[in-house]
């Protein structure tokens, strides 16, 4: 073999050694891998059961909590309208009564998960004989949840959750809830991934097709922004429809309606049986990760 020839080949063989010996050193040490972000909690998000008596809406509701269990999911987030509705004028006491037993009896068939809720526009019976009585407004609904007030918070493994009372005017949070949001925020440590659920969009598209949005996105949006190493995530319900919008770093996510077209088959507008619009009747499954990172998938049910 020639000097030259054999110079280079002795070339070749170091260089291939050496990039061996790195490969070597990366797998045992992890430098030179991606590092991948670590799964903490999966969640399911339901919004707008509208649970009432006709079109066998309980039976097809439990059936699809018995779905949602047979995935490993570690709790629940309810967006509200719970019950199919106590807010108009006409609505009796017996029909209040009757739909929060439904709900009762489906959330019996899930009673080893934790389920956290937030009030719905539909929610509460304004039409109560007066504002003295037990079963009047949001007070109520307060009990019919079990939840601790119509707005709190509460963590779970590194991530922080907010629960948001929108039902307010304009939908808007009232001033001493904002107060309140405001003051939770800032006494977060740096960088907790933090998840805010209101029944109604905050921001995203279905409020430009069919209203029904945050009054004060605009304020909102601000004090994300401030806290924008906290924010990660908004869920919201109300408008029956299925939209993610990713502003200055937050995913807004409204999920379609459990009920979808309010458990019936839909009309001229709907693209398919029980649609609201495009939208089918689904719940949505969300990953959170150690790093702050989500996913939030939509997944219709087939119980039409």
């Amino acid at each position: 073999m020639k000097r030259r020839e054999m110079l280079k080949a002795v070339g070749l063989m170091t260089g291939a050694m050496a990039a061996a010996n790195q490969a070597v050193l990366a797998a045992a040490t992890g430098v030179g891998k991606e590092k991948v972000p670590k799964p903490v909690l999966r969640v399911v998000h339901i919004t707008d059961v509208h649970i009432r008596t006709g079109d066998n809406a309980p039976d097809r509701f439990k059936k699809c909590l018995k779905e949602i269990t047979g995935q490993k999911v570690d709790f629940f987030l309810n967006g509200g309208d719970s019950i199919n509705d106590a807010s108009y004028d006409n609505v009796k006491r017996e029909s209040v009564t009757e739909q929060w037993s439904l709900w009762d009896d489906c959330l019996r068939s899930i009673g080893q998960y934790e389920v956290y809720s937030c009030i719905g526009n539909h929610d509460p019976w304004w039409a109560a004989p007066s504002q003295t009585d037990e079963m009047y407004g949001k007070e109520y609904v307060v009990k019919r949840l079990k939840i601790p007030g119509r707005y709190y918070s509460f963590p779970k493994k590194n991530w922080h959750f907010i629960i948001l009372d929108g039902n307010n005017k304009n939908i808007s949070l009232d001033e001493e809830q904002f107060t309140w949001l405001e003051q939770e925020l800032a006494r977060l440590p740096a960088s907790t991934p933090t998840l805010l659920m209101s029944h109604y969009p905050i921001l995203g598209t279905t409020p430009i097709l069919v209203g029904g949005g945050h009054s004060d996105h605009k304020k909102l949006k601000d004090l994300f922004y401030k806290h924008r190493d906290k924010v990660k995530v908004c869920l919201s319900g109300h408008n029956h429809l299925y939209d993610k919008t990713l502003y200055n770093g937050v995913l807004y996510c409204c999920n379609g309606a459990m009920s979808g077209y309010w458990w019936g088959k839909g009309d001229k507008e709907s693209a398919g049986a029980g649609y609201y619009l495009e939208t089918p009747p689904g719940y949505a499954i969300l990953n959170l990760y150690e790093d702050g990172t989500v996913t939030n998938d939509y997944t219709p049910h087939a119980y039409l």
